[in-house]
C-alpha cells in the first residue's frame, strides 16, 4: 500500500489531419491557397473550423494560428475550440477527486477503473496535503486508512468463501469485490480515462485550477494547464500561473470565459 500526493496526467491521444481532403475542400470552393503556420492538428482544426464561419480562407488575419485563435478567445467565440480534442489518461487520483471531476459533463468522456472487477486489495492511497504536513493528523489518517484497507481484504476473502460453491468464478469475484468496496474511502486511488475538447478543458482549468477549488483537484488542473500549455499554445498559452500560501498553484488569463 502507497501513499500518494501528487496526481499524473499522460496524453495518450490526440488529432490528426487528413490534408487531403481539407484541401480538396479548399480547391472546390475556389480557394487557390491557404496555410497556416501550425503544425498542432487542434489548433489547426480550430483555425479551419472558424474561417468556416466566414469563409475567409483568402483574407488570412497577420500573424498567423496563434493570432487568430487569440482573436477567437478575445471575442468569446467559444464553440471553435470545441473541434480540438485530447485523450488522457489520469492516475493518481483520489475517488473524491474524480466526484467531483465527473461533474464536468459537456465535452468531456470518461471511463474509469471499476471496483467490481479490480482487486483493490493493492490499491494507493491519496492523501490530502493538510493532514500529510500534520504528523499527528498523518497517523490519524494512516490508521484509518488501514483499518479500512484490511477490512476490504476480510470481507472479499469472507465472501469468496460464503460464494464457493457459485461456478462462474468471475461473477463469484464480482460479487464479492463489489459488496466489500463498500468500506473502502474516498481516499481510494483511481484511474480514468478523460477524453476532452479545449473549450471544455479552459472550462475545467478556470473553475478548478482557482483558490476556491478542492485542492486535489487544483493540482490536477494545474498539471493538466501545463501539459496543454506544451501541446497547444495558440489555444492554452494565455493563461499564468500564481502561487497560493499552501504551495499550489491558480492560473490567471486576461480572456473572459470562451
Amino acid at each position: 500500500m502507497r501513499i500518494i500526493r501528487e496526481p499524473q496526467v499522460y496524453v495518450v491521444g490526440r488529432q490528426t489531419i487528413n490534408d487531403e481532403e481539407l484541401e480538396r475542400f479548399l480547391a472546390d470552393h475556389g480557394v487557390e491557397q491557404w496555410t497556416t503556420d501550425t503544425e498542432v492538428a487542434g489548433q489547426k482544426l480550430c483555425e479551419v473550423a472558424g474561417r468556416i464561419c466566414y469563409m475567409s480562407f483568402a483574407k488570412p488575419r497577420p500573424g498567423g494560428n496563434a493570432a487568430y485563435l487569440g482573436h477567437i478567445m478575445e471575442v468569446a467565440h467559444g464553440s471553435v475550440l470545441e473541434h480540438a480534442v485530447w485523450n488522457f489518461l489520469f492516475t493518481g487520483v483520489s475517488r473524491s477527486l474524480t466526484h467531483e471531476l465527473i461533474r464536468h459533463r459537456a465535452g468531456f468522456g470518461y471511463s474509469q477503473l471499476s471496483q467490481r472487477y479490480v482487486d483493490e486489495s493493492d490499491t494507493d492511497y491519496v492523501e490530502p496535503d493538510v493532514i500529510a504536513d500534520d504528523p499527528e493528523l498523518h497517523a490519524v489518517w494512516q490508521a484509518a486508512i488501514e483499518e479500512c484497507h484490511a477490512a476490504y481484504m476480510k470481507l472479499v476473502d469472507g465472501l469468496a468463501a460464503k460464494l464457493a460453491d457459485e461456478p462462474d468464478k468471475t461473477l463469484r469475484r464480482k460479487i464479492a469485490r463489489q459488496a466489500a468496496r463498500s468500506v473502502l474511502p474516498n481516499a481510494t486511488e483511481t484511474k480514468i480515462f478523460v477524453t476532452a475538447n479545449a473549450r471544455a478543458l479552459r472550462h475545467f482549468i478556470e473553475l478548478r485550477c482557482n483558490e476556491h477549488a478542492e485542492t486535489e483537484i487544483r493540482k490536477l488542473a494545474a498539471a493538466v494547464c501545463r501539459v496543454m500549455q506544451q501541446e497547444a499554445p495558440a489555444l492554452f498559452g494565455d493563461y499564468r500561473f500564481r502561487t497560493l500560501a499552501d504551495g499550489t498553484q491558480v492560473v490567471e488569463t486576461d480572456h473572459r470565459k470562451v
